[in-house]
């Protein structure tokens, strides 16, 4: 199925300096949010600490639920809202302790004083340890680490370094993105999150690695045109499939994050940012890294 005729030459190669222009920015608006706010936004799996969600019969907000806990003398209190339904909410604790197993019951008999007896209903309860936070966040790391390093070596393997290089570049360029949202959105990074930062990098390693089997492919049958002209002769002519995949995988991200409900929305939500900036990468960020790295090369042997 072709959207895109195949003689379609979009000069994408000639807008890459507006496109670097608009990594960079990105880049840093993010980075900027992550150093104003002290760093990411641990969720309960990597921060510790104890999770409770509570859903009430009746409405009311966060204030007032903080309000009502007052007397718990539970130190950092975070209370906020889950999910589509406005009457369920997530409170936070940041301790974890053996003292605080009972904490659910507690939370219940305290807020049944504020509100009607049985309008408070507990419906999870959640208790990680700092220490095992600590662990959970250093091996998490060490995931996406790992992952990009036999990525490295695949690619270098299968293309050239200097393809390994552009890919790798590409993929912390979608990792640190996406991460920059979710710092400005005040977004919870937790487990799951992780999970999407792998998938992010497998779908925009894919779309990549289709565009630089175009390059290699074309090298050979336009060896007498210059390397710029064969980089965005290649994204042209893989053009119709980077649309009809990403706009499908769309679909259905879009799909989840909508109708998912509260407990992946935030899974969906990594994933629909990973989506549009790995499309967007693969395009403007690891195809002109070759042609900077063939001038490189050029400049070196003059």
């Amino acid at each position: 199925m072709q959207l895109i005729k195949p003689d379609t030459n979009f000069d994408f190669i000639g807008q890459r300096k507006i496109a670097l222009f608009i990594s960079i920015a990105l880049i840093l608006i993010g980075l900027a949010s992550l150093v104003i706010k002290g760093g990411p936004n641990y969720g309960i799996d990597f921060a510790g600490g104890t999770l409770v969600q509570v859903q009430f019969a009746q409405p009311t907000d966060a204030s007032a639920i903080k309000k009502a806990l007052s007397s718990l003398e539970l130190g950092s209190l975070v209370v906020q809202t889950f999910g589509d339904n406005q009457n369920e909410f997530l409170i936070r604790v940041e301790q974890s302790t053996t003292e605080l197993q009972g904490l659910s019951l507690q939370i219940q008999k305290t807020l049944e004083t504020s509100y009607e007896k049985g309008d408070v209903d507990i419906r999870r309860v959640e208790m990680v340890g700092p220490q095992v936070g600590k662990d959970l966040r250093g091996k998490g790391l060490k995931a996406i680490f790992y992952a990009m390093l036999g990525l490295l070596a695949y690619i270098s393997w299968r293309f050239e370094f200097r393809f390994a290089v552009g890919a790798i570049i590409a993929l912390l360029h979608d990792v640190m993105i996406t991460l920059g949202v979710f710092s400005l959105f005040g977004k919870e990074l937790d487990l799951p999150i992780i999970a999407a930062f792998l998938a992010i990098i497998g779908y925009s390693l894919n779309d990549t690695i289709i565009v630089y089997d175009r390059i290699r492919e074309n090298m050979g049958k336009h060896n007498k045109e210059s390397f710029p002209f064969i980089v965005n002769r290649s994204i042209n002519e893989t053009l119709s499939r980077t649309i009809l995949t990403s706009g499908t995988t769309l679909l259905v991200v879009l799909a989840l994050f909508i109708l998912g409900g509260g407990v992946i929305h935030n899974f969906a939500f990594a994933m629909l940012i990973g989506v549009l900036i790995g499309t967007y990468s693969s395009i403007f960020v690891a195809s002109p890294i070759l042609i900077f790295w063939q001038q490189r090369m050029a400049a070196r042997t003059k």
